[in-house]
């Protein structure tokens, strides 16, 4: 199987908007490395990774339910599904649990956006909202899946597969905060990636103005 025959996984779409590289790192070069954070989600995910089902005032909860949406090559797994009952059937409710707190940029919810696509695909029936669990503030932040978070995430598996697919690793993200909180930070040596391009930059502004 090919890269770009082989399936994204769920997890990889929230890694690409976080940055593209770090997804490629992780998906593309194999590598991985532990730090704090990481370490929080492993714990957070212990008991959803377990499995299972039961129902509750009519609501049936799936949790590690296994997901796939052939149409976008994604496949992944979810930490809970809640199927809510109605006069048509069931709706599934996705719900990701997170270490840490809400964050400025998208990509949790990009992840559980493309969640609920998968489920979709899966049950043929329109997700509208799902919800994001975060350990920091154990609440559950509900996400719409309007159409800007829906184009956002097939853009983000169209460039994560083309990214992919090209077996090239992209450079470093803009947003270099992001990179100090990077596990691959040391793996990634972003400031070494950025230092030849400034170098180049500088060289031809000086030639301009000579």
């Amino acid at each position: 199987m090919t890269a770009a025959e082989e399936p994204i996984p769920l997890s990889a779409l929230q890694h690409a908007v976080y940055c593209l590289r770090q997804a490629a790192l992780i998906h593309l070069e194999r590598l991985w490395a532990e730090n704090r954070f990481t370490a929080e989600g492993d714990v957070l995910h212990a008991v959803a990774d377990k499995g299972g089902s039961r129902k509750a005032r009519g609501v049936r909860r799936v949790m590690a339910l296994p997901l796939v949406c052939h149409r976008l090559n994604l496949t992944g797994t979810a930490d809970l599904v809640e199927f809510l009952p109605g006069p048509d059937g069931e709706t599934a409710f996705p719900i990701e649990y997170k270490r840490g707190k809400p964050k400025m940029h998208r990509a949790d919810e990009v992840q559980l956006c493309a969640q609920a696509l998968c489920l979709e695909e899966m049950t043929g029936r329109p997700v509208a909202q799902g919800a994001l669990f975060y350990g920091q503030t154990k609440r559950r932040v509900t996400v719409p899946f309007d159409a800007d978070l829906r184009a956002l995430t097939e853009s983000t598996a169209a460039e994560l597969a083309a990214a992919l697919a090209s077996r090239r690793t992209p450079p470093p993200t803009p947003h270099r905060s992001r990179c100090r909180a990077c596990s691959l930070l040391d793996l990634c040596r972003p400031e070494a990636i950025r230092r030849p391009v400034r170098q180049w930059r500088d060289r031809m502004l000086a030639r301009a103005l000579e």
